[in-house]
């Protein structure tokens, strides 16, 4: 398949902040998914949690099978519109690699306890992770990663709009052209999450008892698939109709997805890649019924799902969790290995800070209990 003239080119790239050999085999942007994929970071995310906390023997998407969910969705969605399939893979490899132990619970109290420091954000802490603090390369820190895929890492939600000061501690980060919008491959690597997480956590809940089949039809977007499935299979087991909805809610997500982005590509006619970055808006998009429907479903999700009882009660002591042991790394630096030597060569609050935020966000859900176990002598019961 010929690459559209707006598509980005692993022959053009921009390079590496690191000179490298050219490989005989593997294109710039393949060589970033393979790097990702071998890290450690990219491992830890099968035992971090996505909604549901992972306990052993459960069927819920970890942080790890959502990555890898999207990218296939992302894969899917570029081939259609003659894009880096490569880049588009990488960059969805690569999204949630910052992510903090116990989800978005983590996050929020990372976010809260280093506001006086510069902050936390999982898409900054990603790009940490792949420039900084991955530490396998003889000559490097970091995977040494391409221009784009770290341009795809920060900006797939759209131009970056934090603090300007925060990207000052990440190797090249101003040089990311943070103002301007990303690649269409990182676009679509973002358009690829919310499908995800849409159609996942619908399947999640199901499969936990959290939501019924009927509980969907009245739900925009997943509402006549619902009726649809339950109608044509009324009698067979609640995980087959689970699946049948998410499948079929997937495939309407990225059939949507592709009309629309492709009419706003022909109505804006981009002759590159560069002319994407500067055109002043996104292209990858819902049509704007279904953005409005599934923006009432995420409302639906947060209220039924998110914010369920027995959803709610594992986060809140996951957070005391995570603030418990950056109180403790704060005041005794009593981290192993090379985390204790760093924070005590460390000069000041602000950059330990960063340090501890740095240590915790890269442990996985199970590292992290026994973390608190080592130095509280107790075990928080998360469910």
């Amino acid at each position: 398949m010929s690459l559209a003239p707006y598509a980005s080119r692993a022959t053009q790239s921009r390079g590496r902040r690191h000179a490298t050999t050219d490989s005989p085999t593997r294109s710039e942007f393949q060589r970033d998914r393979d790097r990702i994929i071998h890290s450690t970071a990219f491992r830890r995310l099968q035992h971090k949690t996505q909604v549901f906390l992972h306990h052993e023997g459960q069927h819920f998407r970890t942080r790890l099978t959502h990555t890898l969910e999207v990218s296939q969705i992302a894969r899917s969605i570029a081939r259609a519109l003659r894009l880096d399939e490569d880049l588009a893979e990488a960059v969805a490899l690569a999204h949630d690699l910052g992510h903090t132990p116990f989800g978005h619970a983590g996050e929020r109290v990372l976010a809260e306890l280093m506001a006086p420091y510069g902050g936390f954000d999982h898409n900054l802490q990603a790009l940490r992770v792949v420039t900084l603090l991955e530490n396998r390369y003889a000559e490097h820190d970091g995977l040494n990663l391409s221009w784009e895929t770290l341009e795809g890492m920060l900006k797939h939600n759209g131009p970056f709009d934090g603090d300007m000061a925060a990207l000052a501690d990440i190797p090249d980060g101003p040089a990311l052209e943070p103002q301007t919008y990303a690649s269409l491959e990182a676009q679509v690597a973002a358009i690829a999450d919310d499908i995800a997480y849409d159609a996942h956590d619908i399947d999640d809940a199901l499969r936990a008892g959290l939501l019924t089949p009927s509980d969907l039809r009245a739900v925009p977007l997943v509402g006549p698939i619902a009726e649809e499935v339950v109608g044509r299979w009324p009698d067979i087991e609640p995980g087959r109709q689970a699946h049948e909805i998410q499948r079929r809610l997937i495939t309407r997500m990225i059939e949507d997805a592709i009309r629309a982005s492709d009419q706003r590509i022909a109505a804006l006619a981009p002759q590159s890649a560069d002319a994407v970055r500067g055109a002043g808006q996104g292209f990858i998009a819902f049509s704007s019924p279904l953005a409005a429907d599934e923006a009432r479903l995420k409302a639906f999700l947060f209220e039924r799902v998110y914010r369920h009882d027995s959803v709610m009660a594992p986060v809140r002591a996951s957070q005391d969790v995570v603030a418990a042991l950056f109180k403790r790394y704060m005041q005794a630096g009593d981290m192993p290995g090379r985390w204790g030597a760093a924070f005590a060569a460390a000069s000041g609050a602000g950059p330990k800070a960063r340090i501890v935020a740095d240590f915790i966000a890269g442990m996985t859900d199970p590292y992290a209990l026994a973390e608190y176990s080592r130095l509280f002598d107790a075990s928080p019961l998360l469910g």
